[in-house]
């Protein structure tokens, strides 16, 4: 014990030592370089008073013409980036509004759309009149009069633009065009696969009312965690219920902290192929997911959510789910769930990347690289499909499903919130950036294996399969290929980052942003400098016959540079600032008011 406390005074008066030493070093001479380069910079003060109003860094300049005075002004619009590492102001906005969107139709007791309105007299004659030229085509179709079938055909395109300015939503069939069959693969259920009750589903979207012993009713909602199955032993960091922690598989308690996460255990028999075909594939599997539970739920399932990127780098989504379905039903559903992807077979390779199939000028096609035989077409290769034992090229899966009843009104309804919208101003790849060489080479193995899967019909990499991909040109290279499934910001996903259901609040982005203006108007009762544009928020500002709007470039001579116009719009943002503040606080009296009783006695003392 003597030792050790003789041990920590001699370190800790080194370290005293040292720090005296520190101290009487920090200090920069004044007017050295060191003194100049601790100073923050000053346009770095302008961008971080620009985000700390909200602002957005990197606006667009648009030239402002009134044709009546002919007054011209260069404004501002927001750059609406989604990305923190684009603009951190119009990310955060975006997120906010997301929120907003989210808690608006999470536990909604009314449908969120009305009923439509009945059709005006102008467009039911424009829709007789349309069905009188489709049966007047169908006629000179019938007698051979191709030359008044073109006429007639113009005189449909002409009518749909008129009809499409009216109050009618959709359009209808183009007569010519219903003859062209779609290919239809058949929709009987794998034999590995549970059947799904099928349930007749209402129209619907609100959840289900329970009613407790004591007579009040709830009406709970559901937070979904959807996640793909495992592709080998991975370096976990799982807790119990009292926060111990549980050993990983590799016999070691993991840290939150620790880069060994979400790495592979044993790199040598980790599944990255499969792991990279189910990243590109996850989008439409949620897609077929969320028809199925439609299917057994009994009604309208709404959602809301987006895709985050695992430690493992798999994708997984969480969703707002309005109303409650049975967990095992949930579960069930989920087992049930897959999507057959209908290409050729890329299981694989044929060739590699060094000595890959190349281009015969005079065949105009890609050859072997051996014997030069030109290789399979992509329309021959969509032809073989057709057979009867043909098989998908692959089949896509989902793995665990985590259901959660939440409670409007809750404070678990707003973490789930937050939740769900942690990561929206970061890209997948950021989310899981790097930071140890274990996380690199996991990275790395990944993205190799991305790089030659196919991702579309037109890749590039259908030469390493012996297939020439559809509308091949002279210059393909097989494993460069600058599709966004191959880049490393994507990791394989590239559908969108917010999947929200059509019915799910009623309200976009844009109708969120109108709200805002609203009431910031409402508020100030008019108070708003009328200098700033309406589009304001980020909407796409509409030209009329007095007022039209254009690009203004950087370089122009009337558009300012971009820190002046950063210091007018915080200077003009503080100012609103202060007048929604002001115009918020309830009235006060003036100092010489008095009230009514006092009014009254005086009026009887006179």
């Amino acid at each position: 014990m003597t030792t050790t406390t003789a041990v920590g005074n001699t370190a800790q008066t080194a370290s005293g030592a040292s720090g005296e030493h520190a101290s009487t070093a920090d200090p920069p001479r004044p007017g050295s370089r060191a003194d100049r380069m601790a100073r923050p910079l000053a346009r770095d003060v302008l961008k971080g008073l620009a985000e700390h109003h909200q602002l957005c860094i990197k606006p667009l300049a648009l030239r402002r013409t009134d044709h009546n005075t002919g007054k011209t002004d260069i404004i501002d619009i927001p750059c609406g980036a989604r990305l923190a590492s684009d603009c951190k102001p119009c990310a955060e906005r975006n997120r906010k509004l997301r929120q907003r969107q989210i808690r608006e139709g999470w536990h909604l007791a009314d449908e969120p759309e009305p009923a439509p309105e009945p059709a005006s007299e102008e467009v039911l004659a424009l829709v007789r009149l349309r069905c009188q030229l489709a049966f007047d085509r169908w006629q000179a179709e019938r007698a051979e009069q191709w030359d008044q079938v073109a006429n007639l055909d113009q005189g449909i395109a002409e009518l749909d633009e008129h009809l499409a300015t009216k109050r009618i939503r959709g359009t209808l069939e183009t007569p010519g065009e219903e003859d062209k069959q779609k290919k239809n693969r058949s929709t009987k259920r794998r034999d590995d696969v549970p059947d799904l009750p099928r349930i007749r589903r209402s129209r619907r979207t609100t959840g289900k009312v329970y009613t407790g012993t004591d007579g009040t009713q709830h009406r709970p909602s559901t937070l979904l965690t959807i996640t793909l199955g495992s592709y080998g032993p991975v370096h976990t960091g799982a807790r119990t219920r009292r926060g111990r922690l549980i050993p990983c598989g590799c016999g070691i308690l993991h840290a939150d902290a620790d880069p060994l996460l979400g790495t592979p255990i044993d790199p040598t028999s980790y599944d990255y192929r499969r792991a990279a075909r189910d990243a590109v594939f996850f989008a439409p599997v949620l897609d077929r997911f969320w028809q199925n539970l439609r299917r057994c739920g009994g009604y309208t399932v709404q959602y809301a959510g987006a895709v985050e990127q695992q430690r493992r780098l798999a994708p997984h989504a969480h969703f707002a789910m309005r109303g409650t379905l049975p967990r095992a039903l949930v579960k069930q559903v989920a087992a049930a769930t897959y999507k057959q992807i209908w290409w050729p077979n890329f299981d694989q390779p044929k060739y590699r990347v060094t000595d890959a199939p190349v281009f015969d000028v005079a065949l105009g096609r890609y050859v072997d690289p051996v014997d030069f035989q030109p290789l399979t077409t992509w329309t021959e290769a969509l032809q073989a499909l057709d057979a009867p034992q043909a098989a998908p090229a692959y089949t896509v899966r989902l793995g665990t499903v985590d259901v959660r009843g939440i409670s409007p009104g809750t404070q678990h309804a707003e973490r789930g919130i937050r939740y769900i919208t942690k990561y929206l101003i970061k890209d997948l790849a950021e989310q899981v950036e790097p930071v140890a060489d274990a996380q690199q080479a996991h990275l790395d193995r990944l993205h190799d294996e991305l790089s030659r899967i196919p991702c579309s019909p037109s890749c590039a990499n259908w030469l390493l399969y012996g297939i020439e991909p559809k509308d091949a040109t002279h210059d393909l290279v097989p494993g460069y290929c600058t599709g966004k499934v191959h880049q490393r910001r994507t990791l394989g996903y590239t559908g969108r980052r917010v999947l929200i259901s059509r019915r799910w609040s009623g309200k976009t982005l844009a109708d969120h942003r109108a709200d805002n203006r609203a009431w910031v108007r409402a508020v100030l009762a008019g108070a708003i400098d009328d200098t700033q544009p309406d589009h304001e928020n980020g909407d796409t500002p509409c030209g009329s016959q007095r007022v039209t709007y254009a690009i203004a470039h950087p370089g122009d001579p009337d558009v300012p540079s971009l820190q002046t116009r950063l210091m007018r719009a915080i200077a003009l943002r503080e100012r609103w600032r202060t007048q929604l503040d002001h115009a918020r606080q309830p009235a006060e009296p003036p100092p010489d008011a008095v009230s009514a009783t006092q009014d009254h006695n005086l009026a009887l003392a006179a």
